[in-house]
């Protein structure tokens, strides 16, 4: 039997943050899901998910939205991973990460949550910080804004013509992480760019 992969992608419920960096987690989620001719439906774990395949044959997967805020992401996330029987090890949360310049991705599995709050609560939820993680980079604000207000912006018009393919990326790694292993992705897309 298939083995079955929670992806989640992290953000904020609602239009007004639809297209903010905090949301790219879920755009990317959503990049996924088009891959496969796929629409979100409701689910009782508070969440928005679909159910479909990395490949025919291949591994299951659980695209999923939480419906709540970005910092109590948690609850849902341990509620999908009861329903559908998923170790934190077949879990992958996606997310913005202001650490890493924008259109770049890293991978990894475990370790800190580097003060993003979101995954600081799916830890606590699962009770383990052993989950892979595919973060997006959005960079740091220049000058003195705020890291808080910066991320609940839209993305700037230079950043929206390069959005498309780091989300088309940043789902190509997903699916590599779950076919071929955390490393196989990592030296893909932890590469430089040629």
């Amino acid at each position: 039997m298939a083995q079955t992969w929670l992806i989640v992608g992290l953000g904020n419920p609602g239009p007004q943050y639809e297209l903010t960096r905090h949301n790219v987690g879920q755009m990317v989620l959503d990049e996924l899901a088009a891959r496969r001719g796929e629409t979100f439906r409701a689910h009782k774990a508070n969440a928005r998910v679909v159910e479909t395949w990395l490949r025919p044959g291949g591994a299951k997967l659980v695209l999923a939205k939480p419906n709540t805020f970005m910092n109590v992401s948690g609850g849902p996330v341990a509620g999908l991973t009861r329903f559908y029987g998923v170790e934190p090890d077949r879990v992958v949360v996606v997310h913005d990460e202001l650490d890493i310049p924008f259109d770049a991705i890293k991978l990894k599995t475990g370790g800190g949550h580097g003060g993003h709050n979101g995954v600081r609560d799916v830890a606590k939820a699962l009770d383990s910080a052993e989950f892979a993680r595919v973060r997006v980079g959005i960079g740091r604000p220049v000058g003195r804004q705020d890291p808080a207000d910066w991320v609940l912006e839209p993305f700037g018009p230079a950043e929206r013509k390069n959005l498309p393919v780091l989300l088309e990326d940043a789902a190509d790694a997903v699916e590599q992480l779950v076919e071929e292993g955390l490393l196989a992705a990592q030296q893909k897309h932890h590469a430089p760019r040629v």
